[in-house]
């Protein structure tokens, strides 16, 4: 049951079912919304979702619809994070929230098969931040990390909001695959400040020709760092990609910033396209890229 004031009208219930736990409707990092099929409607955000027990599982927060009232989609969140959340607003009108250090990505088919690992559950970690409870700890770039204090993890956004409940201070078992091998760590975890982030050629000079994978490239220099904003020291730059070609199809855009290829460092045009040329024949590349301050792993095949 979802009770509140819809458009004015006090002390209104509605009934239906929960659709689902765990949804993920972009409102941030931390999205964990219990769906359901009672009506929820302006006014009833803030009220409790009630199960039938008479207990509170959720506060109503959320709709998805096109005409503003409900279509049968409604969103609340779960109760064990507002009781995590509040008494905190409560008693320092802020929220502290763990930090571990690490830029995360979804662990797609191709790519669990690229970095050995037997399923796609977890979280491929794309980047680590220096000296971060991450850092310090051990953990690569390429880790994929499958349990986090005794939780299992299935989803990047399973690891987002157990790091974020997590006590600071707290130093915490993590087991990760690397290589396609199981290793333990123990990070600290740390504050989340406001200003932390939580948690993819050819020949001649300069530029690459677009050849057979679709994009053309030039090296990264100082200037071109700054113009795109880039912490990146080295690398290629990604100028223009053909549509509809490998590259295309593998996510790669006009801009990105390639670093590695194949877990390869890769400086120049030159050494982009002797890491293509050494891979193993039908196999998919893996293909480090920055864009917009973030670190993604892609798979490019062809």
């Amino acid at each position: 049951m979802a009770i509140g004031n819809p458009f004015g009208l006090e002390q209104t219930v509605t009934t239906g079912i929960v659709s689902a736990t765990g949804r993920v409707i972009g409102g941030g990092p931390y999205d964990d919304f219990i769906q359901t099929d009672a009506s929820i409607n302006p006014g009833n955000s803030g009220g409790p979702l009630v199960n039938a027990k008479g207990e509170a599982i959720g506060i109503d927060s959320a709709i998805f619809s096109r005409s503003g009232g409900s279509v049968g989609i409604g969103f609340a969140v779960p109760i064990n994070m507002a009781k995590f959340v509040a008494p905190q607003l409560v008693e320092h009108g802020s929220v502290t929230r763990g930090w571990l250090g690490v830029t995360i990505q979804p662990l797609t088919a191709d790519l669990a098969k690229t970095f050995n690992v037997p399923q796609t559950e977890g979280a491929l970690v794309s980047s680590v931040k220096e000296d971060s409870p991450a850092a310090k700890a051990g953990v690569k770039a390429g880790d994929v990390i499958v349990e986090f204090d005794g939780h299992k993890i299935g989803r990047t956004t399973d690891l987002s909001r157990i790091v974020a409940a997590t006590p600071v201070g707290k130093a915490v078992t993590m087991k990760i695959v690397r290589d396609g091998k199981a290793v333990t760590l123990s990070p600290a975890i740390a504050k989340l400040e406001d200003r932390e982030e939580v948690a993819a050629a050819g020949e001649g000079e300069g530029k690459a020709q677009k050849g057979k994978l679709g994009l053309a490239v030039e090296p990264l220099t100082p200037d071109i760092a700054k113009e795109l904003g880039t912490e990146q020291k080295q690398g290629v730059v990604v100028r223009e990609v053909q549509e509809g070609s490998p590259a295309d199809e593998a996510g790669i855009r006009p801009g990105d910033v390639i670093t590695e290829v194949n877990r390869q460092p890769v400086k120049n045009a030159e050494d982009l396209k002797r890491a293509f040329d050494k891979r193993p024949p039908g196999q998919p590349s893996l293909v480090l890229v920055h864009r917009e301050g973030a670190a993604v792993y892609l798979t490019l095949k062809g």
